[in-house]
């Protein structure tokens, strides 16, 4: 990317709305409640043949940092000195209030690049509040509307410039070559374990649960590898989630599982296992992902090993479609642990990509099925199973040629499965298995 740009304001200016607008998606969440946004969110965002890094931040406030609120302005600033363009906002048709006043003297000592935007301008609504903007001091407003994709001509004019300039001193980067999704229930530590492996504060943590509401992704480097780690909200049981933020933020979340290669279930170390945590290791199943266990708090637990061994045991009676996940304690908020962590998270996605010969896997099916043939069908006859290869990796899937499908019982199928996970290595992540009616495909008999 060239360069990046940041897009702040007072709360309710439509900031995500134009956020997902130069994306191309819906990534942030959009609400009519103000301050939805809380982290700091960035995307790939583009304005014609312009490519850019862009940030959508929390409404600003002039406020103490103490609390929750402050520590959103926290982020914001991070932000705005981080970038190299910052896209003020303001609600055309609010018009002009103490706070963007606040807002427009900090940014005009910053060293970023700032153009003043003036939302909302549909249909000349707000054409009051755009002369109004004039007294800012940061130049002519740019009218827009984010929501209707109007005005976008203009804003293109203005940040060519600044984009030329830019390309000459500004490297390309390299895209991240693995996603990793921290997930879990609320305040089991996934925005601490983020800021732990970073090293930074990048994202917003504290006493209150559900800070986090957006899937916030952050490109990060690790011994030389190219990450990048995604912050979830917490999924509660269906059953409880009643507010539309927290049902869209839970379908984030099930969205950044979707996308990424690996993900790490953060467990609270000093509570049971409850049913939610295994409800979500299975959707990340579901999904195909390689997963992991990680018991956050490992610090306070009287006993690691006895902790870890029962959790083992929950673990193989209750998620028996994904046997052999690896388990890490560690602590989120001391690093104890988090070079094991890592060190999995490696290991399991070489598994997650692993190929298997055709020959290896034909020998082993041939082994299988004497040591256990497929019970026989209703009509008497024993179905014959001719051929396995696998059709592709990540994860691992396999396809079986066989004389009757449906006759292979699902209790058949698992120990196929298993038989596979054991004798080459699978453990940890899903195997995806298809039977496939006639003789072998890649045979020369005529």
């Amino acid at each position: 990317m060239s360069i990046t740009v940041a897009i702040v304001g007072r709360p309710n200016t439509g900031k995500s709305t134009l956020f997902n607008r130069l994306v191309g998606k819906r990534l942030a969440i959009v609400d009519d409640a103000a301050g939805v946004t809380r982290d700091r969110r960035e995307g790939d965002g583009s304005l014609g043949d312009l490519k850019f890094r862009i940030i959508d931040t929390a409404g600003f406030d002039d406020i103490a940092l103490k609390n929750l609120a402050g520590r959103m302005q926290q982020q914001t600033k991070q932000a705005v000195a981080e970038c190299d363009v910052v896209l003020m906002l303001i609600d055309a048709r609010a018009g002009i209030n103490p706070l963007d006043r606040f807002f427009a003297k900090w940014l005009r000592g910053q060293p970023a690049s700032t153009i003043l935007i003036a939302n909302k301008c549909e249909g000349g609504g707000g054409d009051s509040g755009r002369l109004e903007a004039f007294e800012l001091g940061l130049g002519d407003p740019l009218a827009i509307s984010a929501e209707h994709g109007e005005g976008f001509a203009d804003l293109y004019t203005v940040l060519q410039p600044i984009f030329d300039h830019a390309s000459k001193s500004n490297k390309p980067t390299t895209p991240p070559e693995l996603q990793v999704a921290i997930v879990g229930r609320p305040n089991t530590g996934k925005s601490t374990l983020v800021n732990q492996l970073l090293k930074n504060d990048r994202m917003l943590t504290g006493p209150e649960a559900g800070i986090t509401r957006d899937s916030i992704g952050i490109e990060w480097q690790y011994e030389g590898r190219s990450l990048k780690l995604i912050d979830t909200a917490g999924l509660r049981r269906k059953a409880r989630v009643e507010a539309k933020l927290e049902k869209l933020s839970a379908l984030d979340t099930l969205r950044a599982i979707r996308y990424a290669q690996v993900a790490v279930v953060l467990l609270d170390g000093q509570q049971p296992v409850e049913r939610q945590d295994i409800t979500i290791a299975r959707q990340v199943a579901a999904e195909g992902r390689a997963l992991i266990i990680a018991v956050n708090k490992c610090d306070l637990l009287l006993s690691k090993k006895n902790t870890k061994q029962m959790l083992e045991q929950r673990l193989e009676s209750s998620l028996a479609q994904v046997r052999g996940v690896p388990i890490v304690t560690l602590s989120a908020l001391t690093g104890s642990g988090i070079k094991e962590l890592m060190r999995v998270v490696f290991s399991i996605y070489q598994i997650w990509n692993r190929r298997i010969t055709t020959a290896q896997l034909n020998t082993w099916l041939a082994d299988m099925v004497e040591i256990h043939p497929p019970p026989l069908a209703s009509s008497g006859r024993r179905t014959k199973l001719r051929y396995i290869t696998q059709i592709k990796s990540r994860p691992p899937t396999f396809a079986i040629w066989v004389s009757k499908p449906k006759n292979i019982a699902e209790s058949y199928k698992r120990y196929l499965i298993n038989g596979l996970r054991e004798s080459f290595g699978l453990c940890g992540v899903p195997i995806r298995m298809e039977f496939r009616r006639g003789k072998n495909p890649y045979s020369t008999d005529k």
